[in-house]
């Protein structure tokens, strides 16, 4: 059955590869086993095993396939298919791999040593992107970092050795841009703990952000749950021309679907215009699909991805995925959910924002916003870099931006920082000349790191309260999430816009048709960038950035945490459900509007304590607005009448013995995966969030910590419900799958009812309602290893 199947994925691809018989005869000899990266030849990706999965999943299922459901299927645990519905199924998956970021590794490691495991059961890599703080330049932040993390670093590394684990050095680069470089491949699924994890898509992966529990789940061999995710289908037309770029395609389908619209789903793109668009272009639209809500994003197989596998040493892969190309694709007749159709070959470059990631203008139309919305005029920063928009391709063409305006003598009217996706994309830059570029700019040539992006940007010259216009090639543009001054407006466009406007001060200048003065007088206008999308000799060797696991003796290496350390902390297990309802909880804040993770627990600053969850803590929730007085970080205490800040209100009603819940609105959590916010609230005493939605990530995280992530049944019972109300919730010894609980409310006040109940449902399995009944996801797979090595001994 495999040997048919493989000769006629070889055979369907003979035409669409160009392939003579001879060549042909060639490829069927090409090994469908190769190891996973350079780094791990014992571990292996199979595509004969994966034509065998896939195929026995069509007969099951009996019709054309998503790419998607290909990939799914061909990593699920069991292909039981009789009851496969999207969005109802429960799927256990496994995936072949893990990436962290260090700020949210430092929890997945504790966790994953609290839990008495002794080796990661699938390849994992830690990645030090996010602690380190851009302020001066590479050459003074780097330091500084190593300085100041030194602890925490030491930790992860020695964590790193023992159990199993890479470690990719502080300045190696941001873990999506590494992980695209040497673990990406066509077939592929992996989770990382960083919810811009999809950028794996542009190679062809399910790459799913996912929180420390849901990561700690799967470095123990256990599979990941999810549920059947929806399929929006993208199609493609058409071909990118003159400034528009990859970014303006994402940014574009987020106007279109919102921050929630994709919430369940996976993106899945198609049509003939996915063969026109590079394998670093694909990863930057998948990157910012988690701005939609989407489960992830994926590119079909092209052309582009060999490409790419073989400038970055993978030949091996890009031979293989070539052999059985046909099955990386959607079955034609395959049948999605919704399909959107964007037309490249008319599409505008795209500004997204300010203040969220789907308010999409044109550039054409984007004058008249600035007029209108009554945005700062003046810009008064630019950056480029972030996981999304730092590869190779990407300083290329904000590079050739660069130097059309030096020819001209134009200079630049504001600070431009510049951050390369990792250390083999700025040798490589280098080796190029085009770093110089950046230099003769006087830009601020930032760690190859996230920076700015995920707010460790130590800002200087701005107050903080002042507004003030900057322009980003970012990802995310949430208030105060890069400078934490909220009145700054941040605007999201592709690398060679930013570039453009950096030599106006006019936020609404269009370098596509605008015309600056040189300072001879006269008019200069931009042409459209030229693209390089790979270096022609091949990527630079960077191996010495990467510390691999030891091959022995990890069982000698010591991970101490100290008792008195700020920094690091081990975990106590939560307690576990009292085997009641929970009565006359108090409402810590009624949240109004948007409330992301940033909002629930801000970084920059805070990233220090990652690690520290009693520390950490201290900043839970402290960016939610309060509907009862509009204002952030300012709550009444409703035992004693005082007005204070959130998290202080908290420890207060903990100590007090009283359990308190959260009332949200729309999309509760939107962001990043950060599980410090769901942790955070359940350390403090909370008992569930009840909201409008969740966003998917944020809500598995509730779960897996033991917090009830509930919903309204009808949302308008969210405007009944006042911060001074009791809440009970009624139901929970009786809790299962779709069954709703309710909530009986006990009010007080003036025309307010004095007890009524309303419908709460929730999307539990029974897996995750054990979860809550053992406190959390960490006690259960606790207390069944303690009940496992009792049956053995």
């Amino acid at each position: 059955m495999l040997a048919q199947a493989v000769q006629r994925c070889f055979a369907s691809n003979r035409r669409a590869l160009g392939m003579s018989r001879r060549e042909l005869a060639t490829a069927t000899e090409v090994s469908l086993r190769i190891p996973l990266s350079r780094y791990e030849q014992n571990e292996f990706q199979d595509y004969g095993e994966f034509l065998n999965r896939v195929n026995k999943f069509k007969k099951m299922v009996r019709r054309p396939l998503t790419y998607a459901e290909k990939v799914l299927s061909a990593h699920t645990v069991e292909l039981d298919t009789s009851t496969y519905r999207r969005r109802e199924s429960q799927l256990r998956l496994r995936p072949r791999r893990i990436a962290c970021q260090d700020a949210t590794a430092q929890m997945s490691l504790i966790q994953f040593i609290s839990a008495g495991l002794e080796s990661a059961a699938v390849p994992t890599t830690v990645h030090c992107d996010h602690l380190i703080v851009g302020r001066n330049g590479k050459e003074e932040d780097l330091p500084n970092a190593l300085d100041a993390h030194s602890e925490v670093y030491e930790f992860m590394a020695s964590a790193c050795k023992r159990y199993n684990m890479g470690f990719w050095k502080p300045g190696a680069g941001i873990i999506h841009q590494i992980v695209l470089e040497n673990y990406a491949y066509p077939g592929g699924m992996m989770v990382g703990t960083d919810s811009h994890t999809p950028n794996a898509g542009g190679m062809g992966m399910v790459a799913i952000g996912v929180g420390g529990a849901d990561a700690v789940d799967v470095m123990a061999g256990l599979p990941l749950e999810l549920m059947a995710p929806g399929i929006i289908g993208v199609k493609l037309t058409g071909q990118l021309t003159g400034w528009a770029t990859p970014k303006d395609v994402i940014n574009k389908l987020a106007g279109i679907l919102t921050v929630k619209g994709a919430t369940g789903s996976i993106i899945e793109f198609f049509g003939p215009g996915t063969e026109t668009i590079s394998a670093t272009g694909m990863a930057t639209i998948c990157n910012m699909g988690a701005e939609t809500g989407a489960t992830t994003s994926i590119f079909p197989y092209s052309q582009a991805m060999s490409k790419y596998l073989r400038a970055t040493h993978r030949g091996e892969l890009a031979r293989a995925a070539e052999a059985v190309s046909d099955e990386l694709r959607a079955d034609e007749g395959a049948e999605y959910d919704r399909v959107i159709e964007i037309d490249l070959s008319t599409l505008e470059p795209q500004i997204n924002g300010p203040f969220t990631p789907d308010l999409a203008t044109s550039i054409s139309e984007f004058p008249e916003a600035v007029n209108r919305e009554k945005w700062p005029p003046k810009l008064t920063a630019g950056l480029i870099g972030s996981c999304t928009n730092s590869s190779f391709e990407d300083m290329n063409r904000a590079a050739n931006i660069a130097r059309q305006a030096m020819e001209a003598g134009l200079t630049p009217q504001m600070p431009l920082l510049v951050s390369p996706g990792s250390e083999q994309v700025r040798s490589t830059l280098e080796a190029s000349k085009t770093m110089e570029v950046f230099e003769k700019l006087q830009s601020t040539i930032l760690t190859n790191a996230c920076g700015p992006c995920c707010g460790s940007w130590d800002r200087q010259g701005m107050e903080k309260g002042t507004r003030n216009s900057i322009i980003t090639s970012y990802n995310r543009n949430f208030t105060g999430r890069l400078d934490s001054n909220p009145s700054t407006h941040i605007f999201l466009t592709s690398p060679e816009i930013v570039m453009s406007k950096i030599f106006s001060d006019d936020l609404a200048f269009d370098p596509t048709k605008d015309s600056l003065k040189t300072p001879t007088g006269k008019e200069f206008r931009f042409n459209p960038p030229t693209n390089v999308d790979l270096p022609e000799n091949g990527f630079k060797d960077v191996d010495h950035v990467y510390t691999p696991p030891p091959s022995t003796g990890r069982e000698l290496v010591k991970v101490q945490i100290s008792p008195s350390s700020n920094r690091l902390q081990l975990l106590e297990p939560f307690k576990p459900w009292g085997g009641h309802d929970y009565e006359n909880c108090l409402i810590l804040i009624k949240v109004k509007g948007k409330c992301t993770t940033d909002h629930i627990t801000p970084a920059g600053k805070w990233f220090r304590f990652r690690g520290h969850l009693g520390n950490i803590s201290n900043n839970t929730l402290i960016g939610a607005v309060n509907a009862d007085n509009g204002k952030v970080n300012s709550v009444q205490n409703l035992l004693t009448g005082e007005v204070g800040a959130v998290p202080d209100t908290a420890r207060a009603y903990q100590e007090a013995g009283k359990p308190w819940v959260v009332i949200g609105d729309h999309n509760y959590g939107e962001g990043s995966s950060r599980e410090h916010a769901a942790l955070q609230p359940r350390y403090l005493g909370g008992v569930a969030i009840i909201a409008k939605s969740f966003a998917r990530i944020h809500e598995t995280n509730l779960k897996k910590q033991g917090i009830l992530a509930l919903k309204f049944v009808d949302e308008t019972d969210y405007d009944n419900i006042r911060p001074s109300d009791r809440i009970s919730i009624i139901g929970l010894k009786d809790m299962e799958p779709g069954k709703t609980l309710r909530l009986r409310t006990a009010s007080s006040g003036e025309g307010a009812k004095k007890i009524w109940e309303c419908e709460v449902s929730h999307t539990y399995s029974m897996e995750q309602i054990e979860y809550f009944k053992a406190g959390s996801a960490l006690n259960l797979m606790v207390e069944r290893k303690r009940g496992s090595e009792a049956a053995n001994t």
